[in-house]
């Protein structure tokens, strides 16, 4: 319980730095923040109104804690493009992207834990350069080019799964069902690619890492079995897969923008891309707010399950 409070305290001042960049944005930008949530024909008395309204006419401090306080509630405004509450255009996109990106994850998990595994106990053969070879281009292949080329060969030329969209007849939220399953697979994939290729050369060099350590070779000069001496050598290497996979599911809950806007899913990304082109500071503002404290939560519980599997990290 001590290290669980001890990692909570460190990242309640990521959190607030985090909060704090994100309310910095709509000064940021090249349009003043009054201007950007004003009509065009806004007259003086309107301008003041408003001024008053949104809290500009208080000093910065007071402004990020009045924001801070709306936020805490969730109350991140409302949409200068739809009039709607930022939380009703939030809360879909969060959802639908969610799904997508433990999709991959699991995927991108699955793949490269295998390859990994199987490349390094055949380190140096062929199957270690096979799968050495994978893990590189998987890192090197640009996710929305992958996703144009999916879209080329599946969609296009063997028509075996569809292009767009969420599911059938425009849908933009998600269901369990066939339909919207088949809409899933293309992104999945695109997006599962560099996850595989980082997981891949992490668990190689995990493993092999085990592999050479002294317990490995008194488990096998007791005569213990080589899937036995396996388990054993995983549940030791776990730890560090397990961080590198929680990061690249923080990566893709955030680092999908390109492809989701290829693929018409309707997630955070297609969100930001639509904010950032339509100038809706408040939904910017917001979307990134809860992704980077999404990716702040992640990491904390991806060190509270290593500390689990690994109880020596709590005396580092």
């Amino acid at each position: 319980m001590t290290y669980f409070l001890r990692r909570l305290l460190y990242a309640v001042p990521i959190a607030l730095g985090v909060t704090i960049i994100c309310f910095s944005l709509i000064y940021l930008g090249p349009v003043e923040p009054l201007d950007a949530v004003a009509p065009d024909d806004a007259s003086p008395e309107e301008l003041a109104r408003l001024k008053v309204e949104y809290g500009f006419d208080k000093p910065l401090p007071v402004q990020y804690l009045i924001w801070l306080g709306r936020a805490a509630g969730g109350d991140f405004g409302v949409s200068l493009f739809t009039r709607r509450p930022v939380i009703e255009e939030l809360l879909p996109a969060i959802s639908n992207t969610m799904m997508l990106a433990m999709s991959a994850t699991g995927l991108a998990f699955s793949i490269a834990f295998a390859l990994g595994i199987l490349a390094a106990y055949n380190n140096g053969r062929i199957l270690d350069r096979l799968f050495t070879g994978v893990a590189v281009v998987g890192v090197s292949i640009p996710n929305y080019w992958l996703s144009i080329v999916l879209i080329m060969i599946f969609a296009v030329e063997l028509n075996m799964l569809p292009a767009m969209g969420m599911g059938p007849t425009g849908s933009r939220d998600w269901a369990w069902d066939v339909a919207h399953l088949r809409h899933m697979i293309l992104p999945a994939i695109a997006i599962s690619a560099i996850p595989v290729g980082i997981i891949t050369r992490t668990t190689r060099a995990c493993i092999l890492e085990m592999l050479s350590q002294e317990f490995v070779s008194a488990l096998h000069a007791k005569g213990i079995s080589r899937a036995r001496v396996l388990v054993h050598v995983v549940r030791n290497a776990a730890p560090t897969v397990l961080a590198a996979t929680g990061i690249q599911f923080g990566h893709l809950l955030g680092g999908s923008i390109l492809v989701e806007t290829v693929f018409s899913w309707t997630g955070t990304g297609y969100l930001l891309n639509e904010a950032i082109f339509k100038r809706d500071l408040p939904i910017l503002q917001a979307t990134i707010a809860v992704l980077a404290l999404f990716f702040v939560a992640i990491n904390l519980v991806v060190d509270l399950v290593q500390t689990w599997l690994d109880p020596r990290i709590r005396r580092t």
